[in-house]
């Protein structure tokens, strides 16, 4: 009986990375330019973006919130920068300060009026969301921003020992909140928040703090982004980062983080962002369209959502019957 627990508890746990093995076998059957170094390191190069912003909605999914602000986020800084490249001739260091100070702004605004306006985290981030992408579309008058510097653009086009810069950087970042929420006393809070608030509360953490924290550490991370993207393309589109929010929001979710907040591990999230990497890498090998591609997705996102219920439920289950 016990043996039987540990082999649920097991497939409830790391289910995920079976899957994740099966879709590389599928697309490698389906392709076969699929299982080559090019193809695994445009993988890592598409996912790296996301990556960074799944480390970010983790964060607020964790407190029990939800972000759907990172991808307009992500836009605005990659606008403003190439703004500030382009019309003012700032030098790189600044110009990123100035992105990541804004970025920082903006998800402050969401983590306030999901704490001091008592707004549904769903309405705060969406208002954000939308208030942002006209924002970008007002200062770029809908056309992109480009000529800017190449020097910019070297960022994403280096690579250390072949390894992109980007995706060294993605790594970074998981590394350091990794070790944050597992080892500081700020990951506690942030689990101990979402687990149970009023608990929290009672035990003296500063629960408003903590909230907008995410969600401004979250628009940090999605300003990082940006500012990837912007090297990446050499081009500051208004329309940059659409639809992030919801690869991230998937990917967090594929990986064990709970929409209930208190529940998930980054280590699991990274196999979430390589999943939905490898997807949609393997549906455009294999010729299939952006609608079809789009419907996938979607269905990926309610498969995943409903296996976290399901799993909840088989978790407490057990627990009840230990």
């Amino acid at each position: 009986m016990k043996n039987n627990k540990k082999a649920v508890m097991v497939l409830l746990n790391y289910g995920i990375i079976v899957a994740f093995l099966v879709m590389i076998i599928i697309f490698a059957i389906a392709s076969p330019n699929f299982l080559t170094t090019n193809t695994m390191f445009t993988i890592l190069r598409q996912v790296a973006i996301t990556g960074i912003i799944s480390i970010g909605m983790t964060l607020v999914l964790l407190t029990g919130g939800i972000d759907l602000s990172v991808g307009s986020i992500a836009g605005v800084t990659a606008v403003t920068a190439a703004i500030c490249l382009k019309n003012y001739n700032l030098p790189i260091p600044v110009t990123c300060i100035i992105g990541l100070v804004l970025a920082v702004i903006y998800g402050g605004i969401s983590g306030i009026c999901v704490t001091k306006l008592n707004m549904p985290p769903f309405i705060a981030t969406l208002g954000v969301q939308t208030s942002l992408r006209g924002l970008a579309y007002i200062v770029t008058g809908g056309l992109p921003v480009y000529g800017f510097t190449k020097a910019f653009s070297s960022f994403a086009q280096g690579s250390v020992l072949g390894i992109p810069n980007q995706v060294i950087l993605a790594v970074v970042l998981f590394i350091i909140f990794i070790i944050a929420l597992s080892r500081t006393t700020l990951g506690r809070y942030l689990y101990g928040v979402g687990g149970n608030e009023e608990a929290s509360r009672l035990s003296g953490i500063n629960v408003t703090a903590i909230k907008i924290m995410a969600y401004s550490v979250s628009g940090f991370l999605a300003g990082v982004a940006g500012l990837v993207l912007l090297s990446r393309t050499a081009s500051g589109q208004p329309s940059a980062g659409d639809g992030y929010e919801m690869d991230a929001i998937t990917a967090a979710v594929i990986g064990g983080v709970s929409l209930s907040g208190g529940e998930g591990r980054l280590p699991m999230v990274i196999i979430g962002v390589l999943l939905m990497g490898t997807l949609s890498t393997g549906m455009i090998m294999c010729g299939i369209n952006d609608y079809v591609q789009q419907l996938v997705k979607g269905i990926v996102l309610i498969v995943a959502v409903a296996y976290s219920q399901f799993s909840q439920k088989i978790r407490n289950r057990m627990a009840a019957s230990s």
